[in-house]
């Protein structure tokens, strides 16, 4: 009896929080932007030495002056830049899509931060600079299209294997969301292995609200198969982190075993080869989110919340 009662009373609880959510997507659609996505990596493409000038003075910011114009004269004609262009254009013919997908991103964070300045938004091509994919300056957000094309495309040729996965068009906002996080979670003060597990957390758990429609795996950065490794062993992860006594550690080595693109954690296990990277990362958001479910805080409050009161008040329990 006391089983079927406490069912019903989640159920009932399940059916208030997706209303609720709900009602909270239809005020979000209703927000209203103003906002550019500039191909600016088609004008570069088709400009020439004579339109250089009125490309200069319509982007002068992408233009540093330091560089004399025989830079930018040169690159036209180079024939990698070239090849670039093509590549491109061939991928990228129509961009509707994505920017459709942009007003949604924008929108949600909106919501949650009124003070959010819309950027406009500008396609470039960086020579595959896939350390720098996204990069929001708070009036602009450039993305490199030349790191998004496709996984298996030959530019990628050399490059490992853990970072390719994620050079597709599908992760475009994503990365996108996360360059606009960072603006707003702080760095981790404390040099714990719990500190930059929430710093983390806290990041993923922005992109969580503010791409409700996207999968979980994407806002991570996972395949679907890394995602259900992390889901069925999250118990495992986490009693081995508290078991080898790593929350409070600071040893530097913790960050590339658990928390930095690699091609797997490192438990120094057996089964190691089999594991996602970034296993810290997923611990932290989940933290995050059961910190979330348990207190009567607001986004911004725990966002400047230090990680040990995350850590005291979450009362996390991993997924067995």
């Amino acid at each position: 009896m006391m089983s079927r009662i406490l069912f019903v009373f989640f159920l009932f609880l399940s059916l208030i929080s997706c209303d609720s959510a709900s009602k909270r997507e239809k005020e979000i659609e209703k927000i209203p932007l103003d906002f550019k996505i500039v191909r600016f990596d088609k004008l570069f493409a088709e400009a020439s030495p004579q339109s250089l000038p009125q490309l200069k003075e319509d982007y002068p910011y992408l233009f540093p002056k330091q560089f004399a114009d025989s830079v930018w004269i040169n690159k036209m004609k180079d024939t990698i830049q070239l090849e670039i262009n093509r590549e491109v254009a061939k991928k990228y013919p129509d961009f509707s899509e994505t920017e459709d997908e942009f007003y949604s991103l924008f929108q949600h964070v909106k919501y949650y931060f009124p003070e959010f300045a819309v950027p406009d938004v500008l396609t470039i091509t960086s020579e595959v600079d896939y350390k720098n994919k996204t990069i929001y300056t708070g009036d602009y957000l450039f993305v490199s299209l030349d790191t998004y094309l496709g996984e298996d495309h030959k530019f990628y040729i050399g490059i490992v294997e853990y970072f390719k996965r994620n050079f597709t068009k599908d992760q475009i906002v994503p990365d996108a969301a996360n360059s606009i996080a960072e603006k707003y979670v702080p760095r981790a003060k404390a040099r714990t292995f719990l500190a930059n597990m929430i710093y983390y957390g806290k990041l993923l758990y922005l992109k969580d609200i503010w791409l409700p429609k996207q999968s979980k795996w994407r806002k991570i950065g996972y395949t679907q198969e890394q995602w259900e490794f992390a889901e069925n062993n999250e118990e495992m992860v986490w009693r081995y982190f508290v078991d080898n006594e790593l929350i409070f550690d600071t040893d530097s080595n913790l960050a590339p075993r658990f928390l930095y693109p690699a091609p797997f954690s490192k438990f120094y296990l057996s089964l190691d080869a089999e594991t996602p990277d970034r296993l810290g990362q997923y611990i932290g958001w989940q933290m995050v989110k059961s910190y979330m479910d348990k207190n009567e805080v607001s986004i911004k409050q725990m966002l400047n919340t230090d990680a040990e009161i995350i850590f005291n008040n979450a009362n996390y329990k991993p997924k067995k």
